[in-house]
């Protein structure tokens, strides 16, 4: 099932949109969002079964990755998943990664290869994510 996210949902009208990571955007209908959920949010990440509908692509099930938004509550504080030796050493990794593979390929104009580029970009994700709590 792929995830995507909630380009626009009206819970008044029902129906809304969400980005599809396999092609154009799907619908996103009332009667298919879990027991209990009345309404999606901007960004919220779902994921979802579609198939083909009569104007296009349609939701057929969907799930809730993201939680959905309360009214007057904050979401709960991260913790911190490493130690402080343990993100230095990441940070370290991640520094040797960016000047030995990606800076040479950039001062060479070109870009490093998909997949390659797809796991540094996670890596600067984590650590951004954790120096971020």
């Amino acid at each position: 099932m792929p995830i995507g996210k909630v380009k626009w949902y009206n819970s008044e009208r029902g129906f809304g949109f969400v980005s599809n990571p396999d092609g154009e955007d799907v619908f996103v209908g009332n009667a298919v969002l879990p027991k209990g959920v009345t309404e999606l949010h901007r960004g919220q990440r779902i994921e979802f079964d579609y198939g083909a509908g009569v104007k296009g692509p349609q939701a057929l099930r969907v799930v809730l990755v993201d939680p959905p938004k309360v009214a007057g509550l904050k979401p709960a504080k991260a913790e911190r998943k490493h130690s402080p030796e343990e993100l230095g050493s990441m940070i370290g990794d991640l520094m040797y990664l960016l000047e030995n593979q990606v800076q040479p390929k950039l001062t060479n104009g070109h870009y490093p290869d998909h997949k390659e580029a797809k796991k540094i970009a996670e890596i600067l994700r984590a650590v951004a994510a954790e120096l971020d709590v």
